[in-house]
């Protein structure tokens, strides 16, 4: 008797301890008090988040952020991070989600919760112009280039042969690719189209039928234990899917409609 009324004690002042702590106080009823949200995004993922001529961050993310944020009731409030530590600066409560074009993967579902998806991507691989590559085996030995923490780094991991170098987000890849310093580079097939197509660039798309290429599911994060601010965050979320704010902004920035 004495074990099963120290259990029933014990729980109590768990779930009363749990209730008290910082991660599940950060839900909608905190964030609407502080009268902002964070969002944050890598800044160098063209065209979803990039830093433009007046040295704002702007993007397909970014408008999609700060239209929920507006529709829940406060300012958004853009933050740029790193990619590879962006899940840790959103668990030690740095920002209140992450709109960064995340895949949603069962590793980090066990990490955050997902708002979405909000778009769907796929895994594309870019090379020279100039170049005739033609397989995955074509590309052994070969420096070919990832963005550090993204999916497509642990899967180029898995190729055998392949020599990874590892870079911050999709401008300085395409960058090293056009420089010849690496002869591939492994990232989301949407932001890839997009940037060669804009800036006409001498890289083409290999044509990897069997490489998984459009149907990735693409989430927005945010730390568990927050249903109240899960759910507002897909209403606003469905809202704009549903009048039409979502098509206008994916068009503005990737001119399709990439739901």
């Amino acid at each position: 008797m004495f074990a099963r009324i120290s259990r029933l004690l014990f729980g109590a002042a768990l779930a009363a301890s749990l209730a008290g702590s910082p991660a599940l106080a950060q839900g909608l009823d905190k964030i609407k008090g502080s009268g902002e949200m964070k969002i944050a995004m890598s800044g160098a993922y063209p065209p979803f988040s990039l830093i433009n001529e007046k040295n704002e961050v702007v993007g397909f993310d970014v408008a999609i952020g700060s239209e929920i944020a507006k529709r829940i009731g406060v300012k958004p409030v853009i933050v740029t991070t790193a990619w590879d530590g962006i899940l840790a600066g959103l668990l030690a409560e740095k920002f209140d989600t992450i709109v960064g074009s995340m895949s949603i993967t069962p590793k980090r579902q066990e990490m955050v919760d997902f708002v979405g998806p909000y778009y769907r991507a796929g895994r594309a691989i870019f090379i020279r112009k100039d170049d005739n590559f033609a397989s995955l085996d074509d590309l052994k030995g070969r420096p070919i280039g990832v963005t550090l923490g993204e999916t497509h780094e642990k899967w180029a991991r898995e190729q055998a042969g392949w020599e990874l170098k590892t870079y911050k987000g999709l401008p300085e890849l395409l960058l090293e690719l056009e420089n010849k310093r690496i002869d591939a580079i492994v990232i989301d097939s949407i932001p890839g189209n997009v940037a060669i197509t804009k800036s006409g660039k001498p890289i083409k798309r290999m044509s990897l039928p069997d490489l998984d290429g459009g149907n990735v599911a693409v989430g927005i994060a945010i730390r568990k234990g927050n249903p109240d601010l899960k759910a507002a965050m897909q209403k606003a979320l469905d809202d704009m899917m549903a009048d039409g704010t979502y098509e206008k902004i994916a068009m503005e920035w990737v001119g399709a409609d990439i739901r």
